[in-house]
């Protein structure tokens, strides 16, 4: 048992890692006929919690109820992972990235999010309300209104050859990088780090 821990804490590699979340998608339309993707389960778990008459929340949300358990399991084997398969090593970053994130302010890489930025102590300060309340709003924003998150549209809609899935995925990977390189390092220097 001992050595099977072993094996699965380690980082797999891409070429095994890659086809297994690819082989969701099959696995997914085959078995259930079922559409991959984790922002769809908000709405379906403010359609169970919320009655109210929004057009939105009216429909029948215990038909969807797999993506919610999906995204519970989702949540959960993180936990697992996090607290018991965690590895010991130190996160291999290269040199020019940790430069990089040092110019930003970003200097302490030994866990997977840096501790300048997500810890509870930034919560409710001007950085919190910047990455975790305005940042949130905003992937919340774009991912309704572009009809679904980059797991939705980036694994499930570009295996199915969909147009407005290639032009999200694209329009996602553009935001990404001009986030990086334009706007961050004015943000970081605003919120003082």
């Amino acid at each position: 048992m001992e050595q099977i821990i072993e094996w699965i804490s380690q980082p797999w590699p891409w070429y095994v890692a890659g086809p297994l979340i690819g082989l969701t998608v099959p696995a997914l339309l085959i078995l259930g006929n079922k559409s991959f993707g984790i922002s769809s389960s908000l709405r379906h778990a403010c359609a169970a919690c919320i009655p109210a008459s929004i057009p939105f929340f009216t429909y029948d949300w215990k038909k969807e109820m797999w993506n919610i358990v999906f995204v519970l399991g989702v949540l959960l084997g993180g936990v697992i992972a996090g607290f018991l398969l965690s590895n010991p090593d130190a996160i291999v970053i290269s040199e020019s990235t940790q430069a990089d994130l040092s110019a930003l302010g970003l200097t302490d890489f030994s866990a997977l999010m840096p501790s300048e930025i997500f810890n509870w102590s930034n919560l409710f300060t001007l950085k919190g309300l910047f990455f975790f309340v305005i940042g949130g709003f905003l992937v919340g924003f774009g991912t309704r209104y572009a009809g679904g998150c980059t797991s939705g549209h980036a694994i499930m809609g570009l295996s199915n050859l969909q147009l407005p899935s290639l032009i999200a995925t694209i329009a996602f990977m553009l935001g990404g990088f001009a986030m990086t390189h334009l706007l961050l390092p004015h943000i970081m220097k605003f919120v003082g780090l």
